[in-house]
């Protein structure tokens, strides 16, 4: 994991560095900067130096928790990831809380009531979930929903008002929760639904039939047990993806959150916040990555490590 992170930084670093010189955004209108100030502002980002040495100093910089400033307001850029990441978060558990509690659910009846109405149903859902870009779902959403039926909000997160989990507050999350979980729902269930099928095609689950265990004992407690290590490890990397893939849906729906933040800095060339939130976004993902390979080891003690 380590190792990754050092590579990824380097990646990062280089492709930030690849996108042009970041000073030319002070030369749009407004922004004007004397000679004098450009050669101290370059000099202040060590932009003067050659790019090995720039990565070096930002990457000893980052060991210390020093992400440098934005261009152009100048704030500490831990601060901004800070305003911004419990935002993201939030809706990210949101919609991991959906795409499970729906995707393993449907996956396990579906595997169980194979060749029914629910079997077709259920591969329905995860057919619309795969094929259909999330952009468009939200889209829909909100013309649905919010201007036609006028039942949820289409903006931004609204500042918390009272109780939590109150309506006032859980209403913001309602649609971007959803449309941003239907398509790991999907995933959940098409993995789920045959891990299960093959584990219940097994040998010992036909031994525990004839010995006469009860068909909700077989199904919970032998079969889903053994089908967990693949919905697992999609669980794990998707909960990493809501972490680090919720630019669209952000900028879909408002949502003040790292995503659409990284989309403002994209555009406005900022570099030391791009790359600060995309090496949270590696990290994070890292973090999640290392804690399923852990799990795998407690579920199934089949699986050791040396």
């Amino acid at each position: 994991m380590a190792l990754s992170l050092i590579g990824a930084t380097a990646v990062v670093f280089a492709m930030s560095r690849m996108t042009g010189d970041p000073l030319l955004l002070y030369a749009t209108p407004g922004y004007g900067l004397t000679p004098e100030q450009e050669a101290s502002l370059r000099a202040e980002l060590n932009l003067d130096r050659p790019l090995v040495m720039q990565y070096v100093l930002w990457l000893g910089n980052v060991l210390q928790g020093d992400l440098g400033r934005t261009l152009l307001d100048r704030q500490k850029v831990t601060v901004v990831i800070g305003q911004k990441i419990g935002n993201t978060l939030q809706l990210g558990l949101a919609a991991w809380l959906f795409s499970v509690l729906v995707g393993i659910p449907l996956g396990v009846l579906s595997a169980v009531k194979r060749g029914t109405a629910w079997d077709y149903a259920g591969r329905i859902f995860a057919l619309l979930g795969i094929a259909t870009p999330s952009f468009w779902i939200g889209l829909m959403a909100i013309y649905l929903f919010a201007v036609a039926l006028k039942w949820l909000p289409a903006g931004a997160k609204n500042p918390y008002e009272g109780f939590p989990l109150s309506w006032t507050n859980i209403k913001y999350f309602i649609m971007p929760a959803i449309v941003l979980g239907w398509g790991p729902a999907a995933g959940f269930l098409r993995v789920t639904r045959s891990a299960m099928l093959e584990i219940l095609d097994s040998e010992f689950v036909k031994f525990a039939r004839a010995k006469g265990v009860s068909g909700r004992t077989v199904i919970w407690k032998h079969a889903f047990k053994n089908a967990l290590i693949p919905p697992l490890t999609l669980i794990a990397l998707t909960m990493a993806g809501f972490i680090t893939g919720t630019v669209v849906i952000e900028t879909v729906f408002s949502w003040p959150g790292l995503g659409a933040t990284a989309v403002t800095a994209v555009f406005s060339n900022d570099f030391a916040l791009l790359t600060g939130i995309v090496l949270i976004f590696i990290v994070a993902f890292s973090l999640v990555n290392f804690i399923a390979d852990v799990a795998y080891a407690i579920i199934d003690p089949r699986i050791k490590y040396s």
